[in-house]
């Protein structure tokens, strides 16, 4: 009985731990970036192996809805970088009315319909017009700076096969855009900024994401429902010695801005997390077989539960351990206030667009609403929950508005 008993304790502490580390690591991250001091181009430190303009294939995903992609072409026309060809996949979408006579403009329609990204990649890459070497896949409702191909081909040009280019909001102008905002400000500093910065791989998102062609090709997805991007980041960190991060090649998209549109897609996210934790735990477990930091920290942090769940069972934690070990309490009310500080710290200081930050006092909205996302995962393994876009501005508005 005393042996029952020492085991379960030495797992409630050891649980205790691992758990703790969600929590710290984001701390000795930030500390890392300023206290070995952060230089001021990344890239500059990676030696340029080639001068070639590399042929670029954008592929832009769009379901049921077109009324984003004008604004969309538009700012890839404007590029400053002239060798790339735009394939919109306009899945179940009515395409009469967007006729281009720009050559680098292909319209895709499958048929029958697809409701799924994946394949909508799929057909795009099955219907090049030349063998592009890098594919970069967008959402509908993105928009791209000018500078953006320019930017991210000084990336190929010094031996990256992954790229993943810097997300800002589209638009900001609510509480459930700023907080969608806030939640990617944490995410691209700790887990793409500091860690290109440290010489790690960087995550990846869904949207921005720049392959070489030949290694796309090689991922093998079990079905079109949801996860591009978990599938993608596991096997991409394992092929390629580092994912790199573009802070200077930036897309941006649009944010949610209602509590019911913020439900669905979290609901989506949490399905994701589950249906893609074997994967994750094999990038973990890789990291450790191969001796990368770089795939540890990613599989480690593609394992936490979504934020929300993570950080409630460490005050369940907290509030139980004051009846059983006082100690462990008072050290997870250390960790969390740490953590939260750690948290406004990032955002106060790595936001860039005006506004944001004045938001993390409605962030209590945001937990609620991924509470009630949580009971809904079952209608995400069934179906494609796809988010509504509604923003329409173009590129020139967009940045006239962020120089005011």
């Amino acid at each position: 009985m005393m042996l029952l008993h020492d085991i379960l304790w030495f797992l409630f502490y050891l649980f205790n731990i691992f758990l703790a580390l969600y929590f710290i690591v984001p701390v000795l991250l930030f500390l890392l970036h300023h206290l070995a001091g952060r230089k001021r181009d990344i890239l500059q430190s990676y030696k340029k192996i080639t001068e070639k303009n590399f042929d670029f294939a954008a592929v832009i995903t769009a379901h049921q809805d077109t009324k984003c992609i004008p604004p969309l072409i538009d700012s890839f026309l404007k590029q400053q970088y002239k060798n790339f060809i735009i394939y919109v996949v306009a899945d179940d979408c009515n395409i009469e009315e967007l006729i281009y006579s720009d050559e680098r403009v292909v319209m895709l329609k499958p048929q029958p319909a697809y409701h799924a990204k994946i394949r909508s990649i799929k057909f795009a890459v099955d219907n090049f017009k030349r063998q592009h070497e890098i594919i970069v896949i967008f959402d509908s409702d993105n928009l791209v700076h000018p500078a953006y191909f320019k930017n991210l081909n000084a990336y190929f040009q010094r031996g990256f096969k992954v790229v993943q280019t810097h997300m800002l909001s589209k638009n900001i102008d609510n509480t459930y855009a700023r907080l969608d905002s806030m939640g990617h400000i944490y995410n691209t500093f700790l887990e793409r900024q500091v860690k290109m910065e440290l010489g790690m791989s960087s995550a990846i998102l869904g949207l921005g994401i720049a392959l070489d062609i030949l290694l796309y090709k090689e991922i093998m997805y079990k079905d079109g429902l949801g996860g591009f991007d978990k599938k993608l980041q596991v096997q991409m960190a394992k092929k390629v010695k580092q994912i790199g991060f573009a802070e200077d090649a930036i897309v941006y998209d649009e944010k949610v801005e209602d509590g019911a549109t913020l439900e669905k897609q979290r609901t989506r996210w949490i399905n994701t997390y589950f249906k893609y934790f074997k994967d994750s735990w094999s990038l973990f477990i890789n990291g450790f077989k191969t001796l990368n930091m770089g795939r540890i920290l990613l599989g480690f942090v593609m394992m936490r539960p979504p934020l929300f769940l993570t950080v409630g069972v460490a005050l369940a934690i907290m509030i139980i351990s004051i009846f059983i070990n006082p100690g462990i309490s008072i050290a997870w009310t250390v960790i969390l206030f740490l953590f939260a500080l750690n948290f406004i710290l990032i955002i106060a200081t790595q936001s860039r667009q005006k506004g944001i930050f004045q938001a993390v006092v409605h962030i209590p909205r945001i937990v609620i609403r991924q509470i009630r996302s949580l009971f809904k995962i079952k209608t995400a393994r069934k179906s494609f929950l796809k988010t509504e876009h509604q923003k329409i501005i173009y590129i020139d508005e967009l940045l006239k508005n962020e120089l005011s």
